[in-house]
């Protein structure tokens, strides 16, 4: 499967409904079991770990994944089981949560903008700079006009960020109302998920449809080429871990980052000497070969070629020849 063409919104979506889209992945013909998605699943996130740390190295672009979707969606969930294996010093995660009275003081996308990715970074947004026309759409804060006016926004904000290098990549973790319903369940009998609990979350299941629309209008004003929208079907947990990481995966390989040269003049530090007396300090086991080699006169070093060997002159015939220890050998005196 395709996962990449499979799940994008493409331009040729004029008319998103999340209503006719399936929150399972065997209604697009999936059949692969568990154990195989567990395993793909594991060689996606190592082939992650590499291209971030390229991504890192480089430090020219950067990476901004935007995870959508209603409570107990799987947010939390995609987070640890898809990108926990990036390195921390690379990879940032972002919630965001109501507005604080200094982030409600500025722009809607103020907060967002504070907290970007910088270049060799990679940074998760959990919820995003949407939640504000999303609430306000669904509990008639924002309407017509204004609503326009903020998708233009959104975009422009992505523009952006794309102009400085930064590739944005946004999913949609669709689930079913009723496997919302179900993990619902999960929380309340689980003392370990209590704390997940909120009223708030089963009000907002009053708004189901509301909420639906309002995805449905982000999906049609809010969908150019370089930032697309991915719906993934997440009622099954692994599948959903999986076509993300295959999406991630695509991502990073069309991004291409390469780890750069060194900074210094390998040839220097070796040609000084450091480098022979710092390794040659070491315990013979920690030693590893390095990879400049030595040269044995100046005329070597300046030209990189060896210098020829001197012919024969009349000096050189002078000079007495060493006797041949096989010529020299009584048994070969015998044998003549």
């Amino acid at each position: 499967m395709d996962f990449y063409e499979t799940f994008r919104v493409g331009a040729s979506w004029r008319r998103v409904n999340l209503r006719k889209i399936a929150t399972h992945e065997r209604e697009y013909g999936w059949k692969e079991n568990d154990e195989y998605m567990e395993k793909q699943l594991a060689a996606n996130t190592r082939k992650l770990f590499e291209l971030q740390y390229r991504l890192f190295a480089e430090n020219r672009q950067s990476l901004l994944i935007v995870l959508q979707a209603l409570d107990a969606g799987g947010k939390d969930g995609t987070i640890n089981h898809v990108m926990a294996t990036m390195n921390p010093q690379g990879c940032r995660v972002q919630a965001f949560k109501v507005p604080t009275p200094l982030e409600a003081a500025h722009d809607f996308l103020w907060r967002e903008h504070c907290v970007a990715p910088r270049h060799g970074e990679v940074v998760i947004f959990n919820r995003s700079h949407y939640e504000n026309v999303l609430a306000g759409q669904v509990h008639g804060e924002i309407d017509g006009r204004e609503l326009k006016e903020h998708f233009q926004a959104i975009n422009d904000f992505e523009r952006l960020l794309h102009g400085n290098r930064t590739t944005v990549v946004k999913f949609f973790l669709h689930i079913s109302k009723e496997e919302q319903l179900k993990r619902f369940g999960e929380r309340l009998n689980d003392p370990e998920k209590h704390w997940k609990i909120s009223e708030s979350d089963y009000r907002e299941r009053e708004f189901w449809d509301d909420y639906m629309d309002a995805f449905n209008d982000i999906f049609r004003y809010c969908s150019p080429e370089e930032a697309p929208w991915f719906i993934i079907p997440a009622d099954d947990k692994k599948f959903r871990n999986l076509a993300v990481s295959e999406i991630l995966i695509r991502t990073l390989e069309q991004m291409n980052p390469v780890i750069p040269p060194a900074t210094v003049d390998l040839e220097k530090i070796y040609i000084t000497g450091i480098c022979n007396k710092l390794h040659q300090n070491l315990p013979r086991f920690h030693r590893s070969p390095l990879p400049i080699p030595r040269y044995r006169n100046r005329y070597q070093r300046k030209t990189g070629k060896k210098r020829k060997k001197r012919k024969n002159t009349r000096i050189n015939n002078l000079r007495p020849k060493p006797p041949s220890t096989v010529e020299s050998s009584p048994a070969v005196k015998i044998h003549r």
